[in-house]
């Protein structure tokens, strides 16, 4: 590739990709240390850590990538502030209400199906991966949840595949990811143990573990792990488990404010 990918962390999910030349956002969570995030059904969360950078101070994107509408992953900020002609690639049922707030450029990709951006003789492809927020019938009172696939393709030939798990745990449909996604170079993986009445909703230590194992990039990022008080499962117990595992070399993390390469030092 003409540009190393790499990743800037802004905190929770939230972090600017730069990849074969575009700027991506992702899942854009600007509320401050104090103030409360809405999940959905009466339940707040509040936050606990500051965002390394404001809207303002973002570079010019060329797409938002959302993995699902609840309040720590777009909030009251975002929808304030971020431009209503800014391409949002997301789930379907995101896509109507993000609509109805006047983002006109929302799009709801149903699972497996993708959205180019191009430049420069450059694709980039963003595909929609199966996800679940919560265990068997509560899954169906949470928001719709993907992941995301992003491939750069140059002159036909792919030059980098990152996956960006969303907020999802490591059920069975997910086995299908690396079936169809072979030879993935990094991943940007969703944990924190996030818990609600007592009730598992992301990935803890145990779980996205098992799910790098099942993937095998070549590269794991840890984000959305400490930024609100829901979430149980500390990154140090991830990497505690990656260690134990014997593939905590190929685990990368990340400080909020900081920017990393995605490729593997490998």
């Amino acid at each position: 590739m003409t540009e190393q990918p790499q990743v800037t962390f802004i905190g929770t999910a939230t972090t600017v990709l730069r990849i074969g030349g575009f700027t991506l956002l992702t899942d854009p969570n600007f509320l401050h240390r104090g103030q409360r995030a809405y999940l959905g059904k009466g339940m707040w969360s509040r936050r606990r850590t500051d965002p390394a950078l404001s809207i303002a101070q973002l570079p010019e994107l060329d797409a938002v990538v959302l993995s699902h509408l609840h309040g720590d992953h777009f909030d009251r900020v975002a929808r304030r502030h971020l431009a209503r002609e800014l391409p949002i690639v997301t789930t379907p049922a995101a896509e109507r209400k993000l609509r109805r707030w006047g983002f006109r450029a929302a799009e709801g990709l149903p699972t497996w199906s993708s959205r180019e951006l191009h430049s420069d003789g450059t694709t980039l492809r963003l595909t929609s991966m199966p996800g679940k927020h919560g265990p068997g019938a509560l899954d169906r009172l949470l928001p719709d949840v993907m992941g995301t696939m992003i491939d750069v393709e140059r002159a036909g030939r792919r030059e980098f595949r990152l996956y960006v798990t969303g907020d999802t745990l490591n059920r069975p449909l997910l086995a299908a990811v690396p079936e169809r996604y072979p030879d993935i170079d990094a991943m940007l993986i969703h944990l924190g143990g996030t818990k609600v009445a007592g009730i598992l909703l992301t990935m803890d230590a145990r779980q996205g573990a098992d799910l790098v194992e099942l993937v095998r990039p070549k590269l794991t990022v840890p984000i959305h792990y400490d930024d609100y008080g829901v979430f149980r499962s500390p990154l140090a117990h991830f990497v505690d488990e990656a260690r134990r595992r014997g593939w905590a070399a190929q685990v990368r993390t990340i400080g909020r404010g900081e920017t990393v390469p995605l490729t593997s030092p490998s």
